[in-house]
């Protein structure tokens, strides 16, 4: 089945938080996080200085108006406050760039958070309104997310979303001078069929809402 494209600006909402496209006025709280080196620990890059956190978030805004759209990177506000907590992201994949892509799927997605919200249940309600989108919306019959090997929190919501650990690939990325392992996580659009119907009471219809504590990473 071939992924929808959602052309119009994207607004998705969990029970606190409101993912929306990024804009410009959002620089300040958005270099809180891409400034901090712990938050991308396990990252290539590493954090920004102002002026390269001026330019990503330039350059997020002109790839949202790209037609067809293949890249959804949402901000992650908390949703009473607006107030801006981390960055997300579902990057679909065009096959004709490189062959890869269809053994990988045909989309992916990520997230980061602010360390101050770190721990609170925020990158479950992330990484969940992120498979819906890619589910429910773009209609994608499979998608993937990594993290590195060490990135225990990372690892434990993919999983706790119900993502399964498909592999691992041994020292194949480096991040700042070192070779790391990496986890390989996916999930098909069957497998959130079944988590989404088991969570219909099968006498009332009701919504089941797991109230129990969550890591965010």
């Amino acid at each position: 089945m071939e992924a929808s494209r959602i052309e119009s600006p994207v607004r998705l909402k969990t029970p606190r938080l409101l993912l929306r496209e990024f804009e410009e006025e959002d620089l300040l709280q958005v270099h809180e996080y891409l400034s901090d080196p712990e938050v991308f620990r396990y990252m290539i890059g590493g954090s920004a200085d102002l002026q390269q956190s001026r330019e990503s978030i330039r350059k997020i805004i002109d790839v949202s108006s790209e037609k067809p759209r293949l890249d959804y990177s949402l901000v992650v506000t908390q949703k009473e406050k607006d107030r801006v907590i981390g960055g997300s992201r579902v990057r679909v994949l065009d096959p004709t760039l490189n062959p890869v892509y269809r053994l990988l799927g045909p989309a992916y997605v990520g997230f980061w958070l602010n360390r101050r919200f770190w721990g609170q249940g925020y990158g479950t309600e992330v990484a969940k309104a992120l498979l819906s989108f890619g589910f429910d919306e773009l209609r994608l019959h499979r998608i993937f997310a990594w993290c590195d090997a060490e990135n225990v929190s990372s690892a434990r919501i993919l999983e706790k979303v119900g993502m399964r650990r498909e592999g691992v690939f041994v020292k194949n990325w480096m991040v700042r001078g070192n070779w790391r392992d990496v986890f390989l996580y996916a999930m098909l659009d069957s497998e959130w069929r079944k988590i989404e119907e088991s969570k219909m009471s099968p006498v009332t219809g009701a919504i089941h809402i797991n109230a129990g504590p969550q890591h965010s990473w």
